[in-house]
């Protein structure tokens, strides 16, 4: 069984499954990719942000790392 709840990971909000989030609603910040994911988009939890001098890192306490290198935002 898998879920098919899935979160935004800017506002912690639920995502419909198959929904697009719209750009309008991103900040300038978030589509440049300049905003880290604050929020799990797997569990919704809240995620512990590092910055760093060349990208960022956020950490799930349940699903792990998550780097901006990753993102291909570094």
């Amino acid at each position: 069984m898998t879920s098919e709840t899935h979160y935004d990971p800017h506002t912690g909000r639920t995502v419909e499954a198959g929904a697009e989030v719209g750009s309008h609603s991103m900040s300038v910040a978030v589509r440049l990719g300049l905003e880290p994911p604050r929020f799990c988009s797997e569990c919704g939890r809240r995620m512990v942000v590092q910055i760093v001098p060349d990208g960022w890192t956020s950490l799930c306490s349940r699903h792990g790392l998550t780097d901006s290198a990753a993102t291909g935002r570094r």
